[in-house]
């Protein structure tokens, strides 16, 4: 059986992956900060789950917490990152930024660098991280969440760079997802909403070709191509 370690499996899309991966051979590791909703994912499947509360942000921990992990899975293939926060901040509440940050760029970066550094060891590995396609262009009324987001797409970049120098099949995939039908999702004015399923599916199928960005949904693609060309002047009047 192949080896999985999902971060943030509590809910929404790192839930939805932990029951695919199980569904096609895996033991997979699962994560998150509330223990009672791990226990109850696990009571569906004793054999192939295997879990470990913490929080992200405590980056003292996380070296441990994997370790911990891996051994009890018996090695690592795949590692997922899944866990994200963000808040609608029109009022610049610095705690709310301070937040976001910590967890989506503090917590991130030490997630990955751990994942890196052990599959650059093992000569093999796969590092999936859910990022945004928000993370595109900034946002006036959630301006850490587009901004750490930002910072997610170029340091998988940079992976990327680093595992293409190593000579060996190391695989980071940027999953960008639009609106998908989770906690997550906030705000007014919101399209293309996909059911968590759906974008499951779609992220699973993603990794199986170990490609290197995907959007979720596909059409996805199309908002981010715009977001891309569109003008600063436009932009800024949105």
């Amino acid at each position: 059986m192949k080896k999985a370690i999902i971060i943030g499996a509590t809910s929404g899309i790192g839930k939805g992956l932990a029951k695919i991966l199980t569904d096609n051979n895996y033991k997979v590791g699962i994560t998150g900060r509330r223990t009672e909703l791990l226990e109850e994912l696990k009571t569906k499947s004793p054999k192939t789950y295997f879990t470990r509360t913490f929080d992200i942000t405590n980056t003292k921990l996380i070296d441990e917490n994997l370790n911990y992990l891996t051994s009890e899975l018996g090695g690592l293939d795949l590692l997922i990152i899944s866990s994200g926060t963000g808040d609608l901040n029109e009022k610049l509440d610095f705690e709310i930024e301070k937040r976001t940050i910590e967890t989506n760029v503090t917590g991130f970066t030490c997630i990955t660098n751990w994942t890196f550094n052990y599959f650059e060891n093992q000569k093999s590995g796969h590092l999936v991280a859910i990022t945004s396609v928000g993370g595109l262009r900034g946002s006036g009324i959630g301006p850490a969440y587009n901004a750490t987001k930002a910072y997610q797409i170029n340091y998988l970049e940079g992976l990327r760079q680093k595992a293409k120098k190593t000579n060996e099949p190391i695989y980071i995939t940027d999953v960008r997802p639009g609106f998908v039908d989770t906690d997550m999702a906030k705000g007014e004015g919101q399209f293309w909403v996909a059911t968590v399923e759906k974008a499951t599916r779609q992220i699973f199928k993603a990794i199986k070709r170990k490609k290197q960005i995907t959007y979720i949904t596909k059409r996805w693609q199309l908002i981010a191509i715009i977001l891309k060309k569109l003008p600063r002047q436009i932009y800024a009047r949105m």
